[in-house]
Order: C-alpha cells, then sequence, then structure tokens
C-alpha cells in the first residue's frame, strides 16, 4: 500500500470501496489494505457472514466504516439490491473489487451446461452487471479492478469453464476500460499465480500445485493474499491514474516459463 517513510498513507480518506468475497483470504486482505488507507469498505459475502463480520471488525480498527452485506453475485437481483444499499449508506462508489469467484473443476466428461452457466454467472456475467450498476456511482478518479488467474492464457487440468470465465472477465475489463475511461474511470485487472487460500481446497491436484507452483516460480514463493493486496493498492492509488485496460500478472515470474 502507499507509504512515504515507512508510514501507511491516508490516501483514501472518505472513499467508499466495494469489495467482493471480502470475507476470507485474497478479499479479506484487499478489503483491509483499503481501510488501513482510510476508504470505508462494503464486504460482499455470500455463506461465510462469520467471516465477513470479522474482516469488518478489522476494518473497523483502522477508524473507517465497514459492513457485510450479503449477496449471490450470480443473481441480478442480489447485484441490484446490494448497489441500492450501497447508494442508499453512501450516495457513492469510488473502488470496486470484483473478487468474488466460484466454478466447478472437472474434465470435460463432468461438465455440463449447467456447470457452465453457474460458473460464467458467478464470474464474468457478475463482473458484468455490478460494474453497469457501480459506474453511475462512481465520478473521476475512481477505479474498478477485477481478478482473474493464470488459467484465463494457459491450460491447467480440470479449469476449463473456470479459465473461460476469466478470460471472460479480462475481455470485459478491456472494453470497460475504453468505455468508461473518458469519465475518469479506470479498469484493471490483477491476474495472480498460485495462491495458498481455502479456494485451493476445491482442486484434486492441491497439493502438487503448491509443490510445483515454488519449484517453477523463478522467486521460489508462492504469490500471497498481501502480494495481491498490494497490486490493488498500486491500481488505486493517484501513481496509476494512467494505467486503463492492463492485466497485472504478479506469479514471481512463473508464468514465464515453458
Amino acid at each position: 500500500m502507499p507509504r512515504l517513510l515507512g508510514v501507511t498513507v491516508r490516501d483514501l480518506e472518505g472513499k467508499v470501496a466495494l469489495v467482493t468475497g471480502g470475507g476470507r483470504g485474497i478479499g479479506r486482505a484487499i478489503a483491509l489494505n483499503l481501510a488501513r488507507r482510510g476508504s470505508h469498505v462494503v464486504v460482499c459475502y455470500l455463506r461465510k457472514r462469520e467471516a465477513a463480520e470479522e474482516t469488518c471488525r478489522l476494518a473497523e480498527d483502522e477508524a473507517v466504516k465497514a459492513v457485510a452485506i450479503r449477496a449471490n453475485v450470480g443473481d441480478e437481483a442480489h447485484i441490484d439490491k446490494l448497489f441500492s444499499e450501497i447508494d442508499a449508506m453512501f450516495g457513492r462508489l469510488d473502488i470496486f473489487v470484483s473478487n468474488a469467484a466460484t466454478g466447478v473443476i472437472r474434465g470435460l466428461e463432468g461438465l455440463d451446461a449447467h456447470a457452465w452457466r453457474w460458473t460464467m454467472d458467478a464470474n464474468a456475467r457478475a463482473l458484468f452487471l455490478a460494474a453497469k450498476r457501480a459506474a453511475p456511482l462512481m465520478s473521476e478518479g475512481a477505479r474498478i479492478v477485477a481478478l482473474s488467474s493464470g488459467g484465463s492464457e494457459r491450460v491447467l487440468p480440470g479449469y476449463m469453464i473456470v479459465g473461460a470465465s476469466k478470460a471472460a472477465i479480462e475481455t470485459i475489463c478491456r472494453y470497460l476500460a475504453v468505455e468508461l475511461g473518458p469519465r475518469g474511470i479506470t479498469v484493471n485487472v490483477v491476474s495472480p499465480g498460485v495462491v495458498d487460500t481455502g479456494a485451493l481446497e476445491h482442486f484434486p491436484q492441491r497439493e502438487q500445485m503448491l509443490r510445483e507452483g515454488i519449484q517453477k516460480t523463478p522467486t521460489g514463493r508462492l504469490t500471497t493474499p498481501q502480494d495481491v493486496a498490494e497490486a490493488v493498492d498500486y491500481l488505486t492509488s493517484q501513481d496509476a491514474r494512467a494505467v486503463n485496460g492492463h492485466t497485472l500478472v504478479i506469479d514471481g515470474g512463473a508464468s514465464l516459463l515453458a
């Protein structure tokens, strides 16, 4: 996060940020960094209410307002309600971080049309619908950041539908960057390497991914939630005001290798 002589800069004082999937892991790290910079935080969650409320308690230690709102981002009615509540509480939105994600991790034979709809709705469609609702609440200087993964470009076992949804997220962000750029709103993507969070438990080859993730990364370590949060900090800072429509890969150089 922005620092001056080792002290966190509260450059977002009075701003309002929404982080979907903000209760745990990467989402929590992002939400807390934004709070440390002075931003009020809306933590959107689906199932883990206690985790989301814990994120809010930690954020409020930074003298900001934090609120947990339950919403299924794959459901348009839930998205409408989420943004209506944000509008009623704050009347504005300065930062939208689309972090919530899910998906079916299976090979072709284990996939069906339902798996496709579920994954694409919760990931790509959710970003599209949320950005459409977020934009009217945003003004010049606002930021949208979406989370993707290396599976948008590279083939990972069982990752077909999720990878397709991540590729769609990156494409949507490029179009949003061009459409919203004239209003002073930038739209970017953060694409982390392997991060050891609860989400990785859904991968049958989890242990192999962790082991190979370290072995195949030039820096010799996995990407952490804090690494991701600090990338979001950069993209939501004034230092990144000219960065728009970009996918920032933070994987320690793992994707550079054949």
